[in-house]
């Protein structure tokens, strides 16, 4: 048997390596063939299910602004850092640097990642500045990408931070009108389809599945001005007097807007840090407080309403107290034999008991509640506090005393507000709005005209010489208003040494527009009255918002003395036209004049009165 020949091996071999290479030749192109014709629908499927994704169109809320359009607060856009962990687990090796431009540690980086591993999508950091956007991008990691979102920015900052609140990480409201309104503001997302590259770039667009909705804007009937103004002054007296808080609230009597709502300590709603504690409650609407004597002059209308009265009537409040069963309540001072008017005038509680006990307690309760004392105004403000006005039946003849000269019940700056528009409205009382109304609710009446009337010509007097509220006083304008002096109460009952300074009052007053409540919350030192402490914020806040509104003077006389005793003050050297010393014109501390107006030492602490 012969053996085969070089040339036949290698001849055999050639063959067998050209079939083997013609054989993956032929599966190659049959995969290919299967790939591209028989199984082409189902790998796009596929394909596309790992690279094309559904992704929100991010939509930013509506614009507040105030009621002349000014923004209080917008959205702005910005990135925010997101990662899919699976992806960015093959790049452990830059953990640390992506960690440090995000402020993290590299473990708890690590720790975050891990604990999501299984997810494609986790926020790394939200809303992040451009600048750091940039950086992130720069390092090129895969499945690192940013995603953009809205930023609300609030431009008035803590001045209207109360009413106008903020949102959260989500942008949706937390607090304020952000929350009242959220459902009117955050609008509604869209969504498309789009194709992500290996490192979850958006390369291509595929298709749009819903339309982006952008939220609805409101109008507030702040005026930002007033706003401004009153914050500064509340905020300047709370400072000067070491008070523990205050609030002022400003109402259009016409239409019953709410011009200003401002309260001290604020927050800056652009600064996370500053969101905590007492500092975001509205004081304004959610504190409740006894009202002290600012509540006198609907107890003597409802006395006039019952026909038993009329502003010469003689009360006789010698000798200065007044005892109701075994309780003693008692005057700053004996004014003996007064008409109605001086009862109000010089805040006697001893006169205005007496009063209040000939009257049916039916009348009174009516007369606080219908002007809206106890009850919630309707603002629609989250956590907006009711006050208590308890039922008439439930009064004794203390009680009936007491609640007289504002104790016994409750209510809150909004309230107390909402009020005295009734008096200045001619005893007509509308809704109040913390929105701008282009046509005013109508008004419900709650007393006669002829009782507004002659209520408010005795709050004048409050203001004029020998009254408590001579620092309320506006040159150039008839003012009617009434102080408060009012104990807190303790751990033991009212404590003798805390005060809630209060002053409520309106202007012009022939023709009242505006309406103004200040309660200051602890002041210390000497003057804690609120003829001292909360009458002069009223004065300028009111002197401002009335040029602003460019409303008529209706008492030229004293402007034209005011300005006279400006030159005057001016040729003596004084600076500024509202300390003049006495000693060099020859005045008292204690007199008055209306450019100098000085209170009377005729009201004290309204509570202490009985004992």
């Amino acid at each position: 048997m012969s053996r085969p020949t070089p040339t036949h091996v290698y001849t055999g071999r050639r063959v067998l390596v050209l079939c083997l290479l013609g054989g993956a030749a032929l599966l190659l192109m049959w995969r290919v063939v299967d790939l591209q014709v028989f199984n082409k629908a189902f790998l796009q499927v596929q394909g596309e299910a790992r690279h094309l994704r559904v992704v929100s169109l991010p939509v930013h809320r509506g614009v507040i602004s105030d009621r002349n359009g000014e923004p209080l607060a917008i959205s702005t856009p910005v990135d925010s850092v997101w990662a899919n962990p699976q992806e960015l687990a093959t790049a452990r090796a830059e953990w640390p640097r992506l960690a440090k431009l995000l402020g993290f540690s590299a473990k708890e980086l690590a720790q975050f990642l891990s604990a999501r591993r299984e997810r494609e999508f986790v926020y790394l950091k939200r809303r992040v500045t451009p600048d750091l956007a940039g950086q992130v991008m720069a390092l090129k990691l895969p499945g690192v990408a940013l995603q953009r979102e809205y930023r609300r920015y609030y431009p008035s900052g803590e001045v209207t931070a109360h009413v106008v609140g903020f949102t959260g990480v989500e942008d949706n409201g937390q607090e304020g009108l952000e929350l009242a309104y959220d459902a009117w503001l955050r609008g509604t997302p869209g969504s498309k389809r789009v194709m992500r590259d290996r490192l979850g770039r958006i390369v291509q667009d595929v298709e749009q599945l819903s339309a982006p909705q952008p939220g609805r804007d409101v109008q507030l009937s702040l005026d930002r001005r007033i706003q401004y103004l009153a914050y500064r002054e509340l905020k300047s007296a709370v400072l000067e007097h070491h008070a523990l808080s205050g609030s002022a609230v400003i109402l259009d009597v016409q239409t019953g807007e709410v011009l200003a709502m401002v309260n001290v300590p604020a927050y800056n709603p652009n600064s996370p840090g500053e969101m905590q504690g007492a500092r975001l409650r509205n004081r304004a609407l959610t504190d409740v407080f006894e009202p002290g004597s600012t509540i006198k002059p609907f107890t003597i209308a409802a006395a006039l309403e019952t026909g038993q009265y009329r502003p010469d009537t003689p009360i006789d409040t010698a000798p200065g107290t007044f005892k109701v069963g075994h309780k003693l309540i008692r005057d700053e001072h004996d004014y003996g034999r007064i008409d109605v008017s001086t009862v109000i005038q010089k805040s006697s509680n001893v006169g205005v008991s007496k009063i209040a006990l000939t009257i049916p307690p039916e009348r009174l309760w009516r007369m606080f509640s219908s002007v809206g004392l106890g009850t919630q105004s309707g603002s629609g403000f989250p956590g907006e506090a009711s006050g208590r006005l308890s039922s008439p039946r439930r009064w004794g003849e203390i009680e009936r005393a007491t609640l007289s000269f504002g104790y016994g019940l409750s209510v809150t700056a909004l309230q107390l507000a909402q009020a005295y528009t009734a008096l200045a409205n001619d005893g007509e009382l509308r809704p109040v709005s913390l929105l701008r109304v282009d046509q005013p609710l109508p008004a419900k009446r709650v007393m006669q005209p002829e009782t507004a009337t002659a209520v408010r010509t005795m709050m004048e007097r409050v203001v004029a010489d020998g009254g408590t509220g001579t620092e309320a006083r506006i040159p150039g304008y008839r003012v009617a208003g009434k102080t408060g002096t009012v104990h807190k109460i303790g751990a033991d009952g009212y404590d003798a040494n805390r005060y809630l300074s209060l002053f409520a009052g309106m202007a012009p007053a022939t023709r009242p527009r505006l309406v103004m409540a200040v309660i200051i919350n602890e002041p210390q030192g000497d003057e804690y009255y609120g003829g001292l402490v909360a009458a002069p914020v009223f004065a300028k806040v009111m002197t401002g918002a009335l040029r602003l509104l460019d409303v008529s003077p209706d008492d030229l006389p004293s402007l034209q003395i005011a300005q006279s005793n400006t030159v005057r003050s001016e040729e003596l050297g004084v600076r500024g036209s509202e300390t003049v010393r006495g000693e060099e014109l020859g005045v008292r501390r204690n007199s008055s004049s209306p450019l100098t107006p000085h209170p009377s030492p005729a009201e004290g602490p309204d509570m202490g009165k009985y004992e």
